[in-house]
């Protein structure tokens, strides 16, 4: 069902012949019916089953849901987005202030939609970095059974090696949930990430549920990116950003790309920002989610409150499972340390996280030896694994120490005090400069370097 002329403006007149009511429901078979009713309050509307392509739209946000106490049943349905959409011009802009694209905005109040499959065509990048395919502003929403797929972001195959956003980088992000919204509820969603940008991520969301939601993404080894004979990094001589480390890879202090590192060519499975405009985001549980490669697994650590995750799995990410910060609690979840630690408290500020982790197989991994970083003050951690064999003999837990994800501030003083660390593995546990206090039970040789 091609929608070459779609205009939220231009909604036929008489639309009946288009939709029956069953059991309250508005049964339609007309996109353009559809979008009238996504404007309703007090609505069950059921679109007919089928591919609606997407190519033309009014407003920045393509496609807005606004009405209240509504509930839009798209199972069956396929939306497919032309990328070129994100870099067209003249499109009305946003009175909230905030540029991006996104493909659709759920801005309704206590709304449901489910059942959708939403996709980009075209492989076009857009006009900036913040294109997404949901944005999720409203209270109350419930985004259920609804399955993204994302492609058409710029430098494709580089993951975070160019750039995080701006400058020559163009992401295409999943889901959104930010400021104003309260109490949203993701139940059951998958994201398959086909372009460098976060899953799901949040700003200045509160009392945020995400359950049994599924996140995966794409690895790449610099080798495959160093044996290129043309296009963008051969001609840039093979060198990123200046630094030697890059969200979870290593490159030469002058960018020279390195061989035998690995790169997620997205950004986060389900992260969480501070704030947005000063709107902090508090409250977010994670549960029975399971994110597959990519940069940072499950990221709580940058949120201001503490995050509940829970029975959580993480497999084959980059810069690591999962982020944990001040007052984070993660119950029964689990990880890999393949090609990063497991999880990281890396913030010498962070305090009184408390951390449940099952180390899952962390064989034929590369360029990592962390099993995991704990940094701050009155952590309670235990890790834990079903077969011995899944911990490479060289890997070790990491006290106080400035290796791996999420230390910025060189002037910081690295610490780990009064941690209570439970190691029934068999990883060397490395007690380093800056450790205080310490609480350790380990099966694993304990290696004291604080001298």
């Amino acid at each position: 069902m091609a929608l070459s002329t779609f205009n939220t403006k231009l909604i036929a007149a008489n639309n009946e012949t288009s939709k029956c009511v069953k059991d309250n429901w508005i049964e339609v078979d007309e996109f353009s019916s559809f979008i009238k009713l996504t404007q309703e309050d007090n609505v069950k509307v059921k679109l007919k089953e089928g591919n609606y392509q997407i190519d033309n739209a009014n407003s920045i946000r393509f496609i807005q849901i606004r009405g209240n106490n509504s509930h839009y049943d798209l199972q069956g349905v396929r939306f497919m987005v032309d990328t070129k959409l994100f870099s067209r011009t003249g499109l009305e802009k946003s009175n909230d202030g905030n540029s991006m694209y996104c493909a659709i905005e759920i801005s309704g109040n206590n709304t449901v939609v489910e059942g959708l499959y939403i996709e980009t065509y075209g492989d076009e990048p857009g006009r900036q970095s913040k294109n997404k395919m949901f944005n999720i502003v409203g209270s109350n929403v419930t985004l259920k059974n609804v399955e993204v797929r994302t492609a058409g972001s710029s430098p494709w195959g580089y993951g975070s090696l160019y750039g995080l956003g701006g400058g020559v980088v163009r992401k295409m992000n999943g889901i959104r949930i930010g400021y104003p919204a309260k109490n949203v509820k993701l139940i059951g969603c998958k994201v398959h990430m086909r372009a460098m940008g976060h899953a799901i991520f949040l700003q200045g969301a509160e009392n945020t549920l995400i359950e049994d939601c599924h996140v995966d993404g794409l690895l790449r080894e610099t080798n495959a990116i160093l044996a290129e004979s043309s296009g963008f990094c051969f001609e840039r001589e093979f060198k990123a950003r200046k630094g030697g480390y890059i969200e979870g890879t290593i490159v030469a202090e002058d960018g020279t790309i390195l061989p035998n590192e690995m790169i997620s060519l997205s950004e986060d499975g389900i992260r969480m920002y501070p704030e947005y405009k000063g709107h902090k985001t508090i409250n977010t549980t994670v549960k029975d989610c399971t994110v597959f490669q990519m940069r940072r697994g499950i990221c709580t650590g940058l949120s201001t409150s503490g995050d509940k995750v829970i029975d959580c799995k993480v497999t084959n990410c980059v810069a690591t499972g999962y982020n944990v910060g001040n007052n984070d609690t993660l119950i029964n979840c689990s990880a890999d340390a393949k090609y990063a630690e497991a999880f990281c408290i890396p913030y010498s500020n962070a305090k009184n996280a408390y951390v449940e982790m099952e180390i899952l197989d962390t064989r034929n991994g590369i360029a990592n030896n962390m099993l995991a970083k704990i940094n701050g003050a009155g952590h309670h951690v235990i890790v834990k694994t079903s077969d011995p064999d899944f911990i490479p003999s060289s890997m070790a837990i990491k006290l106080s120490t400035w290796e791996g994800y999420g230390n910025f501030n060189k002037k910081a003083k690295m610490h780990a005090t009064d941690i209570i660390l439970d190691n029934q593995t068999s990883a060397k546990v490395l007690l380093l400069s800056g450790v205080e206090k310490a609480d350790i039970k380990s099966k694993g040789e304990v290696i004291d370097q604080t001298e």
